[in-house]
C-alpha cells in the first residue's frame, strides 16, 4: 500500500472509532459516506412467514434457563407466538402433542438441533473503504454466524451511511442484522465541542438526525458531563471508550455516575481502581503515537490498579453495580497482544479474510491497531497476566449480578467479523462464566444494553423472531459456532467438521446461515484472483 492510501487509512480508521479520538476532534464524513460501498437489495432468506412452525429443536432461551426439549415453536409473522414443549429426550414425538398445521404453513424439521435468541454484537464496526471491506461482505459474516442486531459505536462511515443501512435493515430490504447507529463524540461538526452549551446542541442535534446513542472517547469534564446528561434527557443511550489521552480527567467511575450507559474495551476501570497513583506508571519516553509503546504498557495497566477483592476492588465495583453500568470487555479485540501467532494464524484468515483486509492488519507504524513492531516474549507474558486479572474483575462483576455484554470491535488486530463473535464467547468462559452466562450476555444482557428487551434477547412468547439454530450443543463446545465448525473425529475415525450455524433467523425470515459464508468464500476467492493469486501469508513471511 503507497504513502497516499496509508494517510487514507489513518483517516478512516479514526471514523471508524478504533482509535482514540478526543472531543475536541472535528471530521466530516461526507466524503467518506459517499465512496463506501453500500448493502445491495436483499437476495436471500425465506419468509416471513404467516405461520412458521420450527419443529422438534432443544431450547436454550436466552434467560440463564437450561435447555428444554423437544419443543415445537410457533412464528406468526415476525412474532413468537407459541413455544411448547412436545416430548421428552430419546422418545419419539407424539403427534396429537405437537402444535398443529394448518394449509400453507411453513414447517422447519429442526429435531436434534439447538436453537437460541439471535445474537447481539455490542460493539460491531460496519467496515469501510480503509478495510477494502464492503457492507455485504460484513453483513453477511455477521448473519453467517447468527448475529442479529449490531451496535455500531461510531457510525464510522458516516451517520448518514449508517442510519440508511440500519432503515433498510429493518424493513428487510438487504440482507443485514439490526443496526443501532451511535456516532462519535463530535461527529459532522463544523468546529470543535469547547463548551457544555456546544455539546448539549451537538447531542440535540444528532437526536433529531435519527441517532440511536453516541459514542464518546473523552472530553473536558464540564463538556462530556454536559453532553451525557443531554444524551439521557433526548433518550440517547451511551458507550465510551476512554482514551489515555482524556482518562485522568474522567475514568470509568466518574463517567458512570453522570450517566454513561457502558463501556468499551476496558480503559478507565483500571483508572478508576488506582490506590496510590493517578496517572498510568508511562515511561518517560512513552509516546502515545507509537502504538507499540501505547499497546506494550496498555497491558501492564491492571497490575497498578488495586487487587481483587481488596476495599477499593469492591467499592468501585458495588458502586458501578449500583449504577446499573454495563461492562462491553470486547476480549477477543486484543487477544493478539498475548498470542501474536494464534491471532495471525486463525484458520479462517486463508478463505474469508479479503487480501485488503489482510493488508490493514499487518504491523505498520502508521495505522492503528498494527503495533508489531518488534512485540515478543515479555509483552504477551505480561498481557495475558492483564487478562487474568481484567478476566477477574469481569467474572465477579457477572456474579454479583452485573451486566456484561458480547461485543467484538471487529476488523482490527486479526479478529475477522464474524468469526470473532464465537472467540469473544469462548473469551468470557475462559474469564469463569458458565456457558449458559455466556449465552445470556450474547443475547438477554445484550437486548437490554440496547433498550430491546421488550423486543429480542430471548425466545419468549411476543418478542421477535429472532433465533440462531445449530446442529451440534453449543454450551458443550462454543467452538460449533465457528462458521468453520469444530474438528471432530467421527466413529470411522476420520477428522471431520461439525456445526457452522445452520440457520439464522432475523424477523421470521429463513438465511441459510452456510449459503451466506459461501457467498463471502466467493467474494474473498473473486479479490485474489483479481489480484494475480494472492495468497494469505504471515506477516514478514517470504512469498
Amino acid at each position: 500500500m503507497n504513502t497516499v492510501s496509508r494517510i487514507l487509512v489513518t483517516v478512516l480508521i479514526a471514523l471508524q472509532g478504533a482509535c482514540s479520538l478526543t472531543a475536541q476532534t472535528s471530521v466530516s464524513t461526507s466524503t467518506v459516506s459517499l465512496i463506501v460501498p453500500k448493502s445491495p437489495p436483499r437476495a436471500e432468506g425465506e419468509g416471513p412467514f404467516k405461520r412458521l412452525i420450527i419443529r422438534g429443536v432443544t431450547l436454550i432461551n436466552g434467560t440463564g434457563a437450561p435447555p428444554l426439549g423437544p419443543v415445537d415453536i410457533l412464528v406468526e409473522g415476525n412474532r413468537i407466538a407459541t413455544v411448547k414443549t412436545v416430548g421428552f429426550p430419546g422418545l419419539p414425538i407424539k403427534p396429537e402433542s405437537r402444535i398443529k398445521a394448518s394449509p400453507g404453513d411453513k414447517e422447519l424439521q429442526a429435531e436434534g438441533m439447538y436453537l437460541l435468541p439471535g445474537f447481539v454484537d455490542t460493539h460491531g464496526h460496519c467496515g469501510g473503504l480503509s478495510q477494502g471491506t464492503s457492507a455485504e461482505y460484513v453483513f453477511k459474516l455477521w448473519m453467517a454466524h447468527g448475529i442479529t442486531t449490531v451496535r455500531d459505536p461510531s457510525a464510522g462511515n458516516g451517520l448518514e451511511w449508517t442510519l440508511e443501512h440500519r432503515d433498510k435493515s429493518a424493513k428487510n430490504e438487504i440482507t443485514a442484522p439490526r443496526i443501532k447507529a451511535y456516532p462519535y463524540f463530535g461527529q459532522g461538526a463544523d468546529d470543535p465541542i469547547a463548551t457544555p452549551e456546544q455539546a448539549r446542541a451537538w447531542v440535540r442535534g444528532v437526536a433529531k438526525k435519527g441517532a440511536d446513542g453516541i459514542k464518546f472517547f473523552g472530553a473536558t469534564p464540564d463538556v462530556f458531563k454536559a453532553a451525557l446528561e443531554e444524551a439521557k434527557a433526548q433518550n440517547l443511550r451511551t458507550a465510551c471508550h476512554h482514551a489515555q489521552l482524556d482518562v485522568a480527567r474522567a475514568n470509568a467511575l466518574q463517567t458512570a455516575r453522570w450517566g454513561l450507559s457502558s463501556m468499551e474495551h476496558w480503559y478507565g476501570l483500571p483508572e478508576a481502581l488506582f490506590e496510590d497513583r493517578t496517572v498510568q506508571d508511562y515511561p518517560l519516553d512513552y509516546n502515545y503515537q507509537n502504538e507499540q509503546h501505547r499497546f506494550a504498557n496498555a497491558g501492564k495497566l491492571w497490575k497498578q490498579a488495586a487487587k481483587p477483592y481488596s476495599d477499593k476492588w469492591n467499592a468501585v465495583m458495588n458502586e458501578m453495580l449500583k449504577l446499573d453500568f454495563t461492562l462491553d470487555p470486547t476480549f477477543n479485540i486484543y487477544a493478539a497482544s498475548r498470542d501474536l501467532m494464534a491471532a495471525a494464524g486463525y484458520e479462517w484468515h486463508n478463505e474469508y479474510t479479503l487480501p485488503s483486509l489482510w493488508e490493514f492488519f499487518q504491523p505498520n507504524r502508521a495505522a492503528h491497531g498494527s503495533y508489531w513492531f518488534n512485540w515478543g516474549t515479555e509483552e504477551e507474558v505480561t498481557w495475558k497476566e492483564n487478562y487474568r486479572l481484567w478476566m477477574t474483575f469481569v467474572n465477579e462483576y457477572k456474579n454479583r449480578g452485573g451486566r456484561v455484554t458480547v461485543g467484538t470491535d471487529a476488523g482490527f488486530i486479526f479478529q475477522l467479523y464474524g468469526f470473532s463473535y464465537p472467540r469473544e464467547l469462548e473469551m468470557l468462559r475462559e474469564a469463569g462464566f458458565h456457558p449458559l452466562e455466556v449465552i445470556r450476555s450474547a443475547t438477554l444482557h445484550g437486548a437490554q444494553l440496547l433498550g430491546m428487551d421488550k423486543e429480542i434477547g430471548s425466545v419468549e412468547v411476543g418478542k421477535l423472531a429472532d433465533f440462531v439454530i445449530v446442529e451440534e450443543n453449543p454450551l458443550a463446545n462454543l467452538k460449533v459456532l465457528y462458521g468453520t465448525g469444530a474438528l471432530k473425529v467421527n466413529d470411522e475415525n476420520k477428522a471431520v467438521r461439525v456445526g457452522g450455524v445452520k440457520y439464522t433467523v432475523k424477523d421470521g425470515i429463513i438465511y441459510d446461515a452456510k449459503k451466506l459464508l459461501e457467498d463471502v468464500r466467493r467474494m474473498v476467492a473473486k479479490a485474489k484472483q483479481e489480484r494475480g493469486g494472492y495468497q494469505i501469508l504471515l506477516p514478514g513471511a517470504r512469498k
